[in-house]
C-alpha cells in the first residue's frame, strides 16, 4: 500500500514482533503518536519467542498510512506482514450471492425443480403471462442498473468500476426491505441500447432501478421505460433525492411554523436530482419556486439548449427574478443545494428570509457547512452523516419498492412518492421533532413499513395497483 489517506477509514496491519527485543507497549506507543487509533488486536500465531499479531487502527482523513507503516517498521524486532484494508476485504468476491429456496436432495426434487415437471409451470405462465408474477422471482425481484457513466462524486467511470455500489444498493434491498435484486452494469452509453437492453430483460424482473445515469440522458431513458415497460421504473438519483428532501422539508416547515404554499424556495444545481426535488415540491403546494444553474436563474422566455431546463423555465420562477444564486437568494426561505461544495456564502443565507431552511446536499462538501451558518439558520441539512439530518435516498427506495412489488404496481407514480415522504416525515413524533432531527436514521425499522403501507394506498387510490394486498381489501 502506498502511503494512502484513508479518511475515516480502517486497516489492518499483520505484525511479527520478536518478544525479545520488542513488546507491544512500544509498537502501540508508535502507532498512536503517527496518527493511528487502535480499536482491536487479534492474536494470530504465538512462540516462545515471537507473536503474530493482527491490529485494527482507524484513521482520520488528516493521517497518512504510510507515516504509520514506516513508524511501525522502524522498530528493532517488528516486521509487518501485510497491510488489509478492511474495505477491500469486505469487497473479495463480491458483496452478495444467491441462495437456494429449497435444497435440491433428492431426484424427485430434481424433476420439481427443472425436468420435466417444471414444464407444467411454464405452460401455465405461456397460458396466462401475469402468473410469471406468483410462479417465478419476478414476484420480489429488482434489477438495479446501471452504465457508470455518473457514479456517487466519482463521475463517468464505467461499468466495471460502478459495480461495487450497484450490489451495495442490491444489499439494502435486502437488508431494509427483503427484496431480492441483481446488479446489471451495461457496457454502453448509447441511450437507444440502454433502452432496448432493458427492455428485452424485464421480464425476469417486478421493478427497474436505474441508478447513476448521467443527466440529460437519464431523463429519456427513463421516460421511455416507463412508457414501454408495465413494471416500475424508478430512476433513485432523482426521485430517491426528492423523496427524502420533501420528508426533510415537510418536519423543517414544522419547526420555523410556515406553510408550504407561501414559501419561496431556491434550488441550486438543476441536474437529475434538482429537477426531480423541483417536481415533487410544485406537486407539494410550492408556488415559488426558483432554479439557478451555471447561467444563473432559469427564466421563462430564455430559449436553452438542455430541454429539461427549458420545461423547468416554463413552469417555475413566477416573478422572472433574474440574475445569479446571490441575487434570488434573497428572502428566500428554503435553500436547496444540488451543486457543488462552497457555493453559498453566510452574507447570502443572511440575505434570506427569517429563519431559512438551508439543504446544503453537496457530497462531500456541501454548498456551505453547518458550522458557518448555526446560528442563523431555522434548520439545517445536508448529504453527509457526520452532521445531523443527514438526506439520505436509502430512506426510500426499498420502501417505495417493496410497496410497489406487493401491489404489482404497473408504475410509480407522484401521488406514491409524496405518500413515501410524508410517511419518512411521520416516523418522528411532534415530541421527537427538532431544528437537528428532522429525519429519521436509515436503520429505522418502521420507516419501511410504513413507506410501504402508504404508497400502496396511494397505488390503489389511483388505480396503478394490479394487486389489492389482503389487508387492505
Amino acid at each position: 500500500m502506498n502511503n494512502n489517506k484513508l479518511g475515516g477509514k480502517s486497516v489492518i496491519l499483520r505484525l511479527e514482533m520478536n518478544t525479545n527485543e520488542v513488546h507491544f507497549g512500544q509498537v502501540a506507543s508508535s502507532i498512536f503518536e503517527a496518527g493511528g487509533d487502535i480499536v482491536a488486536i487479534d492474536v494470530i500465531q504465538t512462540s516462545q519467542n515471537s507473536t503474530v499479531r493482527d491490529i485494527t487502527i482507524t484513521v482520520t482523513d488528516t493521517v497518512d498510512i504510510g507515516i504509520i507503516t514506516e513508524a511501525v517498521k522502524s522498530l528493532n524486532g517488528v516486521r509487518l506482514v501485510n497491510i488489509s484494508d478492511r474495505t477491500f476485504l469486505l469487497h473479495l468476491g463480491g458483496k452478495i450471492e444467491t441462495k437456494l429456496k429449497a435444497p435440491i436432495q433428492n431426484r424427485d426434487d430434481l424433476s420439481r425443480v427443472y425436468t420435466p415437471d417444471v414444464a407444467r409451470v411454464c405452460l401455465a405462465i405461456h397460458e396466462e403471462q401475469r402468473k410469471a408474477f406468483t410462479l417465478t422471482i419476478k414476484r420480489n425481484t429488482v434489477a438495479v442498473i446501471s452504465d457508470g457513466s455518473a457514479v456517487l462524486g466519482l463521475g463517468n467511470i464505467g461499468p466495471y468500476a460502478a459495480m461495487p455500489v450497484m450490489e451495495g444498493k442490491s444489499m439494502l434491498f435486502k437488508q431494509l426491505a427483503d427484496v431480492d435484486s441483481f446488479p446489471i452494469c451495461l457496457n454502453t452509453q448509447d441511450t437507444e441500447q440502454i433502452i432496448a437492453t432493458i427492455k428485452a430483460i424485464a421480464p425476469g424482473f417486478g421493478g427497474i432501478n436505474l441508478e447513476d445515469i448521467s443527466s440529460p440522458r437519464c431523463f429519456e431513458i427513463e421516460e421511455r421505460l416507463r412508457e414501454e415497460l408495465d413494471i416500475p421504473v424508478f430512476h433513485d438519483d432523482q426521485h430517491g433525492t426528492a423523496v427524502v428532501l420533501y420528508a426533510a422539508l415537510i418536519n423543517a416547515l414544522k419547526i420555523v411554523n410556515k406553510p408550504i404554499h407561501e414559501i419561496k424556495v431556491v434550488v441550486c444545481g438543476i441536474g437529475a436530482a434538482g429537477v426531480a426535488c423541483s417536481k415533487i415540491l410544485l406537486s407539494a403546494g410550492v408556488t415559488n419556486l426558483i432554479g439557478v444553474d451555471r447561467h444563473g436563474a432559469l427564466i421563462a422566455g430564455t430559449a436553452y439548449d438542455n430541454a429539461m431546463w427549458q420545461w423547468y423555465a416554463e413552469n417555475t420562477n413566477p416573478n422572472r427574478e433574474e440574475g445569479s444564486l446571490r441575487d434570488v437568494i434573497q428572502g428566500a426561505d428554503v435553500f436547496i443545494g444540488l451543486s457543488a461544495g462552497g457555493l453559498l456564502r453566510r452574507e447570502d443565507v443572511m440575505t434570506m428570509a427569517d429563519n431559512p431552511i438551508v439543504f446544503a446536499m453537496a457530497n462531500p462538501t456541501p454548498e456551505i457547512r453547518p458550522e458557518e451558518v448555526e446560528d442563523i439558520v431555522g434548520v439545517m441539512a445536508t448529504g453527509r452523516s457526520d452532521y445531523p439530518n443527514q438526506i439520505n435516498n436509502v430512506l426510500c427506495f426499498p420502501g417505495i419498492f417493496r410497496g410497489a412489488l406487493d401491489c404489482r404496481a404497473s408504475t410509480i407514480n407522484e401521488e406514491m412518492k409524496l405518500a413515501a415522504s410524508e410517511a419518512i416525515a411521520s416516523a418522528i413524533s411532534d415530541e421527537e421533532r427538532s431544528r437537528h432531527y428532522i429525519i429519521p436514521s436509515v436503520f429505522n425499522q418502521a420507516v419501511v413499513k410504513a413507506i410501504r403501507d402508504l404508497v400502496i394506498k396511494a397505488a390503489i387510490r389511483t388505480g396503478v395497483a394490479r394487486r389489492i394486498p389482503r389487508e387492505y381489501r
